[in-house]
């Protein structure tokens, strides 16, 4: 497989993970969401949160959209998992669009990420990708832990890439308006 499949694939399997997350979120009962819990972030809602604002902050460095750190710190948290998961949807379909369009000129490409105060970084758009997704994988193992200490079983997230898991994957691909990893040309 070449890196622009790897990246599309990952694309719908990060959105797929995510659908599968925020349907589990959703079944929690009063307070459950909100709690406080042993984590790098002190509740699935915090922990979530962090995961859509860094996603806008490298959705837009890798599209080069302008507003650099402003795409982090100016993202407003979202308290209900009804509009958290609805606007994590919305930053999943932009990320898929985006390696969508991708080729492998593209993902050798530099752009400057803005960090703020602490400067101005070319780097490469394949490997910001890498780390996004990576940075997203990494938070929902700790939203999937956290999970494991409310009334709602954490959902399987590794069901996706495999011929194997296509009858497990297929419901929740179909629920999340996804196309799969096989259907990429």
């Amino acid at each position: 497989m070449d890196l622009v499949t790897h990246f599309r694939k990952m694309a719908r399997n990060n959105a797929w993970s995510n659908h599968r997350l925020y349907a589990a979120c959703a079944r929690l009962g009063g307070g459950e969401f909100e709690a406080e819990r042993v984590s790098f972030f002190p509740s699935l809602a915090a922990t979530l949160n962090h995961i859509l604002a860094v996603d806008h902050y490298y959705i837009d460095s890798v599209t080069e959209g302008g507003r650099g750190p402003a795409a982090f710190f100016e993202y407003k948290p979202l308290a209900s998992v009804r509009e958290l998961g609805a606007a994590q949807v919305a930053s999943d379909r932009r990320l898929i669009a985006f390696c969508d369009e991708v080729g492998p000129v593209d993902l050798a490409r530099r752009v400057t990420t803005d960090r703020g105060k602490a400067g101005r970084f070319d780097e490469i758009v394949g490997d910001l990708l890498a780390h996004l997704f990576l940075h997203q994988i990494h938070h929902r193992g700790q939203a999937h832990t956290m999970l494991s200490g409310t009334t709602v079983k954490p959902p399987q997230l590794d069901e996706y890439f495999l011929d194997f898991d296509a009858a497990a994957r297929g419901p929740d691909l179909i629920a999340a308006g996804i196309d799969g990893p096989k259907a990429i040309p």
